[in-house]
């Protein structure tokens, strides 16, 4: 049995995807052996490790780096945060950008780039986009203790745009709120924000 991390994911077995990619090659009709497919099992391994990352990391922990800002209760907000991930329906990408808002308690902020880790580190691995827009929330919550976290996140899924349906441009928008962020007002005022 394989050993699995904090996250609950055992490591990236590369030699084992690179066989897996070999047979889907085969499986689909082409000769892994051509000049062209020659590397591509091996370029699929190191793609999986890059790509899927953050299965190996707790993406929370980058929000552990934190300060204090005596009396600080405003609004701080990140927006337009790229990421890319995988559909874990069809392993195929979904990419966009998030937004994450936050209401600090008692002055506990943390570095603009440690949200743009944790985001970067969710998407890193095989998700749906309802899914990640949460665990972003949750970190947010368990780091930080704010008074509220709002995160909006809008892509655009390649398994609606390169199959099926075929609807190019068309964008999946979710949301996670906690704590204050739940009151209406503030809501509002945090979505007018990020002119959303």
């Amino acid at each position: 049995m394989v050993e699995k991390n904090e996250q609950g994911f055992g490591p990236i077995d590369k030699p084992r995807v690179e066989a897996a990619v070999r047979e889907l090659l085969l499986a689909i009709g082409e000769d892994p052996d051509r000049e062209g497919l020659l590397g591509t099992p091996d370029r699929v391994a190191r793609a999986c490790e890059e790509v899927l990352g953050g299965m190996q990391e707790d993406p929370g922990a980058h929000l552990r780096k934190q300060f204090h800002e005596p009396g600080n209760q405003e609004m701080v907000i990140v927006k337009d945060i790229p990421f890319s991930s995988l559909c874990e329906h069809h392993i195929l990408p979904f990419t966009g950008r998030a937004h994450v808002c936050y209401i600090p308690r008692d002055g506990r902020i943390t570095g603009l780039s440690k949200i743009a880790r944790c985001v970067s580190g969710y998407a890193r691995r095989l998700q749906v986009q309802e899914r990640l827009t949460g665990q972003i929330a949750d970190a947010m919550v368990r780091e930080l203790d704010p008074l509220g976290v709002l995160v909006v996140l809008e892509a655009e899924h390649t398994c609606m745009t390169m199959r099926g349906i075929r609807a190019a441009g068309a964008l999946t928008t979710t949301s996670a709120v906690r704590g204050c962020l739940r009151d209406l007002k503030t809501r509002e005022e945090a979505l007018r924000l990020l002119g959303l």
